[in-house]
């Protein structure tokens, strides 16, 4: 497979991956000062094993999904990951010597020491029947480096920046073994592995660590001829087989362009099937847990000596800044809010009324006891045959919907419905309280409780 032919199979995957790579690299006020990029790396870091063994922080990452190659399929690899690099900034003396400083004020910018991420990838394209029985291991080291930047101001030198960068080493690990059952389908194991032999100094320095470290590793897989199966949502005869595998510090999902099932992101991060960037998004802030509209506004509203500081923090920071800076209104509209998703509606227009049918037209419709012909506490709703309501027992299965990856981690608990809810649209959602969390009294007290599709649950008690 050809690079350019690598490249469009992971081009629609690439923006998610990159999200996923810069999450959390410089957050707001995008300055090195500010507590918050005090302590960063928190993301897919894969450090020294001796250090990992004292910190109790991991040195490898494991991928195990399932795949259906065609036959004389090729499978393509993409490990990325930052490599850390220390910056350092000095002066110059008057003898044209240079002197290490905490800061170096420009006109537009102040320079400060800060660690800088260096994009990195792996590569490797391999057939699908060389990663039988042993599979394919490639080994790969990043040499040390150092390089130096000559600072001006005013058309004369003023100062320098070093940028230092430690070596590292790793190893790609990847095999597939058959899946009994009714289709060709094989396991696929990718493992990433820090191989660095460097030892840390008495008491550890995570700092040191990092510089040593890959971070936000995550993989991409593309096949050439074939699919991969969704690891949150399988075909039913898959299931077992998608349980038996092991994701360790990392999750795959599907990331084919279009829906498609052949590239797998196996992220730090849990994402769903088939991520996307809102397409609303400016540009990269580097924090997705922010809203772009609130996040763009405070970043507008710095201050000028806190633009340059941030400018003078890091080159991306920068960006940040001038992105702000220059949307124009109609971007500005665009962020404040999105419509995700339009049905067409048919039919005759039911009668306008400010409640529900079969009540007094002054009865607001938000209000919870405004529609008389549905109670939440006594309707119950068909699931595999059982009516279900308050006071069933259900089995969680979530992932059909694939709205919330923190319901992943629910999946097979059990849990009590304590309503039946139906939406505005007529959407049917179980209100549940999770069997064993000592908080639920408290949550069922104040109408707190969690919420999924019939669907997405199995009846435990059966007609």
């Amino acid at each position: 497979m050809t690079g350019s032919e690598t490249a469009d199979r992971f081009a629609a995957a690439r923006q998610i991956a990159d999200a996923v790579l810069f999450e959390g690299y410089v957050l707001y006020p995008y300055r090195a000062s500010a507590a918050k990029n005090r302590l960063r790396w928190q993301f897919g870091v894969l450090v020294p094993p001796a250090f990992g063994a004292s910190a109790s922080e991991h040195s490898h990452q494991r991928t195990e999904c399932l795949m259906e190659p065609r036959r004389g399929a090729t499978l393509t690899v993409q490990l990325r990951f930052l490599h850390v690099q220390k910056r350092t900034v000095q002066r110059i003396l008057a003898d044209r010597g240079f002197e290490a400083v905490e800061e170096l004020a420009l006109s537009d910018r102040v320079l400060v020491p800060w660690d800088e991420g260096v994009e990195e990838s792996v590569e490797l394209g391999v057939t699908v029947s060389e990663l039988a029985g042993d599979g394919v291991v490639l080994p790969f080291d990043l040499p040390a480096r150092e390089v130096q930047e000559i600072v001006h101001e005013g058309g004369r030198p003023i100062g320098r920046l070093v940028r230092r960068r430690e070596r590292l080493d790793g190893v790609l690990r990847l095999t597939a073994q058959e899946v009994p059952g009714p289709c060709a389908a094989l396991r696929l194991s990718a493992v990433v592995e820090n191989s660095s032999g460097w030892a840390q100094p008495e008491g550890g320095d995570r700092d040191l660590a990092l510089r040593r470290s890959l971070v936000s590793a995550h993989l991409l897989l593309g096949l050439s001829a074939g699919s991969f199966v969704s690891m949150t949502d399988p075909p039913q005869w898959a299931a077992p087989a998608v349980a038996q595998c092991r994701n360790e510090h990392t999750w795959p999902v599907l990331a084919g362009e279009s829906g498609g099932s052949d590239v797998v992101l196996s992220s730090p991060i849990i994402l769903a099937d088939h991520p996307e960037v809102a397409p609303e998004s400016p540009g990269a802030l580097y924090d997705a847990t922010e809203i772009d509209e609130i996040l763009a506004l405070r970043t507008a509203a710095l201050t000028e000596q806190e633009k340059r500081e941030a400018r003078g923090t890091d080159e991306r920071a920068g960006a940040v800044i001038d992105l702000a800076d220059s949307l124009p209104p109609e971007v500005w509209e665009r962020l404040h809010g999105a419509v995700r998703a339009l049905r067409e509606v048919t039919g005759p227009e039911p009668p306008v009324t400010d409640g529900f049918p079969g009540t007094a037209p002054d009865t607001p419709w938000w209000d919870p006891g405004a529609d008389r012909s549905v109670d939440p506490a006594s309707d119950r709703v068909l699931v595999d045959g059982t009516p279900i309501g308050a006071g069933s027992r259900v089995l969680l299965k979530p992932g059909r919907r694939r709205t919330d990856a923190q319901d992943l981690f629910l999946h097979g608990r059990t849990a009590l419905v304590e309503a039946v809810l139906r939406d505005v649209d007529g959407t049917v959602h179980l209100a549940v309280t999770i069997d064993g969390d000592p908080g639920a009294d408290l949550w069922r007290a104040q109408g707190r409780f969690r919420y999924f599709q019939p669907d997405e649950v199995t009846p435990l008690e059966r007609r």
